[in-house]
């Protein structure tokens, strides 16, 4: 058998980390058994689902590089099939026509609770019942009457529901529109589908899923119900916490992979491995395997994680995630070992490539602003004089490597008594318009002779306070 999972988000809200997890774990357990993972848009609920959502839903995917092996499929294109299956079950009797009214299961409805029953449809059509003039009828599906559901989870094991507590689902709405979980039935029969790998507030949907395969032949598929996450204050996940779009991550600079791995640990663990590359995940990944229990989304371990991928990543795979940040601040290159060096130089400084970008920004600049107070301690008095000394002795360097700029910083050092310090600080200030940066000299290496000399010309001129 081959295996077949889907992900299949409805495009009423946008792509967050709770859905992208989801995505994750079904297209993991597909690529770990050799299978294939579908990608399917159940867009339906036409009042809900927007354009906006369904884009951010194949972009987020796309840069997650959770690629799907089928799709996207699109609920809305497949109305004829739906209709044509609800026919079918119309006229075998697994289904049928429900003509009560709104205010009549409103007022049903309200009786239950007031006699504090569970409330459900009661069955008035489920033997038949005259057309009423004016009212246009819902399709019901045929729920056994007896007998019990049970739901094989493989996170939460033998779960078992009586049909009895199972009323009639509608599954096509007075205006001949299918729903969600009839819908979801017929798609998952259709492809093929062997492994469900949903939110466990779908389990309460499965009962009634099943009966509905089972009833047009099909085999259900087997269900792995993940439970949810929660925020750092044990709370329903919310905005505040990080319930955003999984674009938003990537504007604020974190790697794919990054994020993947940090999801893929809220409810999984392979030994005390904290790191994964995408190909250990693969290797590593079973359904069998998540929690039942909720996990809390911790942005600061998150970061932590962002930052030990950006440190073991090949320098050239984050050429295009430096390049898209520099030019959402004006600035670019197409200098690829340029870039692959500054990637190099700052990485232990940064925890995301958006800070690694701002961070940068004196790389690309034709002249840098001093900053007034690392001006006024280091290129005051002494400060200006060492900066000359050191402009005297790097003009004159025959290779501009970061080898020979930092011979010639040790070298004046060592002649003149003083600590590295003294004498690389100002040069810092004059090249980078602060006091911190990367080792000066492969800052100085990376922006080469030319552009150095010229910013500690600028420096010397500069006027300074004694």
């Amino acid at each position: 058998m081959t295996v077949v999972t889907r992900f299949a988000p409805s495009p009423t809200g946008m792509l967050h980390v709770g859905g992208v997890r989801t995505a994750l774990y079904s297209w993991l357990y597909a690529r770990r058994m050799g299978g294939k993972f579908i990608l399917r848009v159940e867009d339906t609920d036409r009042e809900r689902s927007t354009d906006e959502a369904v884009r951010v839903i194949l972009d987020g995917m796309a840069w997650l590089g959770l690629t799907a092996d089928e799709g996207p499929f699109y609920q809305t294109q497949r109305f004829d099939r739906y209709r044509a299956v609800i026919a079918q079950m119309l006229a075998a009797g697994q289904a049928y026509h429900c003509y009560c009214t709104k205010e009549e299961l409103e007022a049903v409805r309200a009786e239950q609770m007031a006699r504090k029953e569970k409330p459900r449809y009661p069955g008035a059509c489920r033997h038949g019942r005259e057309p009423r003039a004016g009212v246009q009828p819902v399709v019901r599906f045929r729920n056994p009457a007896e007998g019990a559901v049970v739901v094989e989870d493989l996170v939460h094991g033998a779960v078992t529901f009586q049909n009895t507590e199972l009323d009639d689902l509608i599954i096509a709405r007075s205006d001949g529109t299918p729903t969600y979980n009839f819908c979801v039935v017929v798609d998952d029969m259709d492809m093929g589908v062997t492994h469900v790998i949903r939110g466990d507030d779908h389990l309460n949907n499965t009962p009634r899923q099943m009966n509905m395969l089972i009833a047009l032949g099909a085999t259900p598929p087997t269900y792995a119900h993940v439970p949810m996450i929660l925020g750092p204050d044990g709370a329903k996940l919310s905005k505040r916490h990080g319930a955003v779009s999984v674009l938003q991550y990537e504007e604020e600079g974190y790697l794919p992979d990054a994020l993947l791995n940090y999801l893929v640990r809220l409810g999984w663990a392979h030994g005390d491995q904290e790191v994964f590359t995408r190909e250990e995940m693969i290797a590593a990944f079973d359904i069998k395997d998540v929690n039942k229990a909720a996990s809390a989304f911790n942005p600061e371990k998150l970061l932590w994680l962002n930052q030990q991928h950006m440190m073991r990543a090949a320098p050239a795979a984050l050429v295009p995630h430096l390049r898209a940040h520099l030019r959402r601040i004006g600035l670019d290159s197409e200098d690829q070992p340029f870039l692959e060096g500054i990637i190099v130089a700052q990485r232990e400084r940064a925890k995301t490539m958006k800070e690694m970008a701002l961070n940068s920004r004196f790389f690309f600049v034709e002249r840098v602003d001093i900053d007034p107070k690392a001006a006024a301690k280091h290129l005051a008095g002494g400060g200006r004089d060492m900066l000359a000394k050191v402009r005297e002795r790097l003009a004159a360097l025959p290779q501009w490597t970061a080898e020979g700029v930092h011979g010639v910083l040790n070298d004046l050092a060592a002649a003149l008594g003083a600590g590295l310090g003294k004498v690389a600080q100002p040069l810092r200030v004059a090249v980078t318009g602060t006091a911190v940066s990367p080792p000066i000299d492969v800052t100085l290496a990376l922006l080469g002779r030319e552009r150095t000399l010229a910013r500690i010309e600028a420096a010397l001129s500069m006027p300074v306070g004694d």
